[in-house]
């Protein structure tokens, strides 16, 4: 009497190879998923990277400011004395009186009261030994000796337009000369002119002038001169 069925034999022999089978598919799919997990991984290290990588562009520092220099030491003129000022009696008397000018400043009678420091001002303070200004410029009848033009000054050139035309023409100017002999022309001033070609032409050869300065109490002054150019049509 057979103690084993057929049947139940087969089954056991099937039952063995389905798990063969069960653990290389299992395998296979551990194989796979592990595959790809570490594909997975490392293209989204990659992606990582590349995105962490970034280029930051670092601005650079503003210069330095220069350091300002420091301010300018103020130096405080010490006052004049408080005195008069002895006025020069002129040598030469004039015979007309000379024409006002009102861009001069006005004088201080009281700078010559004789009360105070002689050569002081009437303004300035007891002790006082600052600088008073006596540069002021003087009238011609108020100078020992006035200014007078030296010899071999270019005279003024005749303008063509007018020269053509013949025309003449005359110039009155006013103008300071230093004590140097040269003309301050700042103070340049036409008093009477006929044509404004031949104010120019004044305006023009007076720097190139030279003086013998005005002369008063033995030292070299400022002077007020008055000169007329006479333009005498050609025949």
């Amino acid at each position: 009497m057979l103690t084993t069925l057929i049947e139940s034999k087969r089954k056991k022999e099937a039952s063995a190879g389905g798990t063969v089978l069960s653990i290389v598919f299992h395998v296979v799919i551990i194989a796979l998923l592990v595959w790809v997990t570490a594909n997975v991984g490392s293209a989204g290290m990659k992606e990582r990277r590349q995105e962490d990588v970034k280029f930051v562009q670092v601005k650079k520092p503003p210069p330095p400011e220069p350091e300002k220099p420091p301010p300018p030491q103020v130096v405080v003129t010490p006052p004049p004395p408080k005195g008069f000022q002895v006025p020069v009696p002129p040598v030469n008397i004039p015979d007309k009186i000379p024409d006002v000018d009102l861009s001069k400043s006005v004088t201080n009678e009281a700078d010559f009261s004789g009360k105070g420091q002689e050569g002081g001002v009437a303004r300035g303070v007891v002790g006082g030994t600052g600088h008073v200004n006596n540069d002021q410029p003087y009238f011609e009848f108020q100078v020992e000796k006035p200014v007078l033009a030296r010899e071999g000054n270019p005279t003024p050139t005749y303008p063509s337009m007018l020269e053509s035309g013949r025309v003449a023409g005359e110039v009155m100017a006013q103008f300071v000369v230093d004590t140097t002999g040269r003309v301050d022309m700042s103070t340049f001033k036409v008093l009477k002119s006929t044509n404004d070609l031949f104010t120019n032409s004044v305006k023009n050869v007076l720097p190139k002038w030279h003086f013998y300065a005005a002369e008063t109490g033995g030292r070299k002054v400022k002077q007020v001169v008055q000169q007329p150019f006479i333009f005498k049509a050609p025949n």
